[in-house]
């Protein structure tokens, strides 16, 4: 379990959107009130906690949780403020494990999670390996490689290809595509999802044949080619 401790309700919400998408349990908190409540309730693997906060700053919550003997050991990665070399350099003092400068992008909290993690010793939730052709992801590292070669994708061509992935010569409609990444019904915008097949196409260049239009349909990945 993650706690991502923001005020801002839309960047906490796609924090722990995309924290459970990449295979994670989170949780959000607006405050630090709600957040050691829950605290009380359980322990949790890591914390991503910004600095500026209602009521009580990020660097408060950060001491009382290492000077508690039962969350003392809890990795945190502390949120800053684009410039504020200051916050960055009184949070790792105070026992932040990382911090992220704001506005950062939600790959790179992913990336800085896992390194965390990593480095606390912390054993992730089991995922495998998924390889189709030369196509070859790993949700627990969040990366794609084509012949060994890594791809940059962004969370919902990840998201996407990790779904065709999973259940190769299977069709998605576009309209369970949308529900299953976007999370919502967006009639007469399907285009959406024929845009980033586009463009996943290209970022995988001759591997992203494997992506097979069903015309009328929708997609799949084939896996003969």
């Amino acid at each position: 379990m993650i706690y991502c401790v923001e005020d801002d309700d839309s960047v906490r919400e796609i924090e722990v959107y995309t924290l459970e998408s990449t295979g994670f349990e989170a949780w959000g908190f607006s405050d630090g009130k709600s957040f050691f409540e829950a605290l009380d309730e359980q322990l949790p693997k890591l914390v991503i906690l910004d600095i500026m906060l209602p009521n009580e700053d990020g660097i408060e919550i950060l001491k009382k949780i290492r000077q508690n003997p039962d969350t003392k050991k809890v990795p945190v990665i502390m949120a800053t403020a684009k410039g504020m070399e200051f916050d960055k350099v009184q949070a790792l003092d105070k026992g932040a494990d990382d911090y992220l400068v704001k506005p950062f992008g939600m790959m790179e909290m992913v990336s800085r999670v896992r390194a965390v993690l990593r480095r606390c010793g912390e054993v992730e939730s089991t995922s495998f390996t998924l390889s189709i052709g030369t196509i070859v992801l790993d949700p627990r590292e969040f990366s794609v490689t084509v012949e060994g070669v890594p791809v940059e994708l962004t969370l919902k061509e990840f998201e996407l290809l990790q779904t065709l992935m999973k259940s190769p010569k299977i069709v998605f409609t576009r309209s369970r595509l949308l529900d299953e990444i976007w999370n919502y019904d967006y009639s007469g915008e399907t285009r959406t999802v024929d845009m980033h097949i586009k463009t996943l196409r290209q970022k995988l260049g001759d591997a992203g044949e494997l992506i097979e239009t069903v015309r009328g349909v929708g997609y799949r990945l084939g896996v003969d080619r």
